[in-house]
């Protein structure tokens, strides 16, 4: 193999045999559970990165259920999300996400910069009731209900919810752990088909773990919740600050 055929092929790792195919990626019957709650502003400045600003004391603790995608194939993930601004715009900080498979974790981490690491979400109904869990090992770490269908969710704000913007801490280290990349990366879903909509009474308890801290931002109150199943495209996104140079 020449150098020039390593340039060609250089996508992922292994050179050989990727742990996950070129983008796009598209999502069929992608389904959302989130549940927003309230929680202590000391908590949140502890793991906001400037220059992003926090909005108001709101964490977004999500349960996302992925059975058809481009790619990554069938999986579950889950994670909390922080609302906040950047140069006047509002989006969602991806603070910590959770999931059951290689080749998302892999392919999230290395190309956004998604925070991925492996655990066991799950999303179901039991009767009457949408469940959340999350487990890491065999400690449960997280459990959210919500009422299964209680009432429409405008379908037009459960777009916008899905399409707003979003923003990662992209970290790549040199081979001395020194940092080498050090983004904010913007990215946001694109081509977005709403298939239902619906909110209702939810309720959420996390657990304390010492390399999954989803309660070091304790649930002070719940906010609402959101149920929501739709197909959509995860857009490539770009870099908007890097923390080792200028501004791009």
């Amino acid at each position: 193999m020449t150098e020039d055929d390593v340039r060609a092929r250089a996508f992922a790792m292994p050179l050989t045999s990727p742990a996950f195919p070129p983008g796009p990626y598209r999502f069929v019957n992608r389904e959302f559970l989130v549940i927003t709650y309230r929680t202590d502003p000391e908590a949140l400045r502890a793991v906001v990165p400037a220059p992003l600003e926090i909005a108001e004391p709101l964490v977004k603790f999500e349960f996302i259920r992925m059975p058809d995608s481009t790619g990554f194939g069938d999986y579950t993930e889950s994670g909390q999300v922080i609302p906040v601004r950047f140069r006047g715009q509002a989006g969602g900080y991806v603070h910590a996400m959770y999931l059951d498979d290689e080749s998302p974790i892999a392919g999230g981490r290395e190309i956004w910069g998604f925070p991925k690491k492996l655990a066991q979400p799950r999303l179901r109904v039991e009767k009457d009731a949408l469940v959340g869990t999350l487990d890491v090992g065999s400690l449960r770490i997280a459990n959210a209900t919500m009422g299964y269908k209680h009432r429409p969710f405008d379908a037009a704000k459960a777009k916008a919810a899905v399409e707003a913007p979003a923003f990662l801490l992209k970290i790549i280290p040199h081979v001395d752990c020194s940092p080498r990349i050090c983004e904010l990366v913007r990215y946001a879903c694109e081509d977005v088909t709403i298939k239902g909509a619906w909110e209702g009474p939810a309720r959420l308890e996390l657990f304390h773990h010492a390399l999954a801290p989803v309660a070091d931002l304790p649930v002070r109150e719940v906010v609402s919740a959101v149920h929501i199943l739709t197909d959509l495209t995860l857009g490539l996104g770009s870099v908007v600050h890097d923390y080792l140079g200028s501004v791009r």
